[in-house]
């Protein structure tokens, strides 16, 4: 029997209540396919925090390079917005992808044709929307120095700086031409190349890496145009190569595609070593506790987990069929609502995934 290490950070606000239907799920799958996963709960984020006074605590942070994957829902509250940057959730989340050298997040933005009337765009612009962003994920304005605040002066500042080399650049390009090559073999980079010299660099650079590949196809887009373009015609990307900060804003901008932000999953990937895998929303504290949440984007995260980083591809694929069964029957949690559906809760929701799984 196969046995696997999985973390799970279940985090704030929302958190606990989606990570129990995954938990379900996942054991419901170990019990279907004979293997064995070994699920160890370790305090993230917010909740962390006010544990250990620390969002990413050390113990965390060892137990899940020690795991063969990570499975993250959501961390943040307003309550901790007041604190020191370095102690507030958001950012025990950059210590963590710095920790598992997490340079490569690939967030999925899929229509389910059951959804297509619950999108505020028309059917006909996004009824054949299949895309994927690759979003560099350890570099950038993110983690860029120096940075700060200049309050000694008359007139504060607040800086900070975007920055690439020309390895980090090739080597999220190289990871958006292995997903393209199994799709549709385009690649759309975007930047903003023609004020921003960091990227007039990652320009050169993307264009000397895919130069090599002679079945690709590259285009450079300007990070406004494509803003405009993902609500103008969506369908006409395939797989979206851009920087940490573009990505972090486009993938949500498209994740609104789908009808909800509540439906989108993601994985951030290393070299080596465990993947993070992590719902798209964030921790919605003004509805934690309500039993009302999306645990979808959930429960495709751990779909992606059990195919990217457990290779267990059909118990993965077993999954995505069980959450299109429950959708295509008309259910649906409240964000989802167009009027015509059954409105579940969070845990009914789930119970109906299970069902069909």
């Amino acid at each position: 029997m196969k046995r696997y290490k999985v973390v799970l950070l279940s985090g704030d606000g929302i958190g606990p209540e989606i990570s129990e239907i995954s938990i379900n799920i996942l054991k419901r799958l170990s019990q279907k396919y004979d293997f064995d996963i070994e699920i160890k709960e370790k305090y993230f984020g917010g909740i962390a925090y006010e544990k250990h006074n620390d969002p990413a605590p050390k113990e965390t942070l060892d137990q899940c390079k020690a795991s063969d994957a990570v499975l993250l829902a959501c961390v943040g509250d307003v309550k901790y917005d007041n604190l020191p940057r370095e102690l507030r959730p958001e950012s025990g989340l950059l210590k963590l992808r710095a920790a598992l050298n997490l340079f490569a997040n690939i967030r999925p933005v899929k229509i389910r044709k059951s959804l297509l009337d619950s999108s505020s765009l028309k059917k006909e612009v996004i009824e054949n929307v299949d895309l994927i962003v690759v979003r560099e994920l350890i570099g950038g304005i993110y983690f860029g120095q120096p940075r700060g605040q200049i309050t000694n002066t008359k007139v504060k500042k607040g800086f900070n700086t975007m920055v690439y080399d020309s390895k980090e650049i090739e080597r999220i390009t190289e990871v958006a031409i292995k997903i393209a090559k199994n799709r549709s073999k385009k690649i759309c980079s975007v930047d903003k190349s023609n004020v921003l010299e960091v990227s007039q660099l990652w320009r050169d650079t993307v264009s000397e890496v895919a130069l090599k590949e002679n079945d690709l196809t590259l285009s450079n887009m300007y990070v406004d145009n494509a803003a405009m373009q993902l609500v103008k015609e969506p369908s006409q990307f395939d797989v979206i190569l851009t920087s940490n900060l573009f990505g972090d804003i486009l993938s949500d901008l498209a994740a609104m595609i789908t009808g909800s932000i509540g439906m989108l999953p993601s994985a951030s990937l290393s070299s080596s070593g465990p993947g993070v895998f992590e719902p798209v929303h964030g921790s919605a504290p003004d509805i934690a506790g309500k039993n009302i949440a999306n645990p979808i984007a959930m429960a495709l995260s751990t779909s992606m987990m059990l195919k990217i980083g457990l290779n267990e591809i059909e118990a993965a694929d077993d999954i995505e069929i069980a959450i299109d069964n429950v959708l295509s029957k008309g259910y649906r949690t409240s964000d989802l609502d167009n009027g015509n559906c059954k409105v579940l809760s969070c845990s009914e929701i789930g119970e109906k995934i299970i069902q069909e799984i």
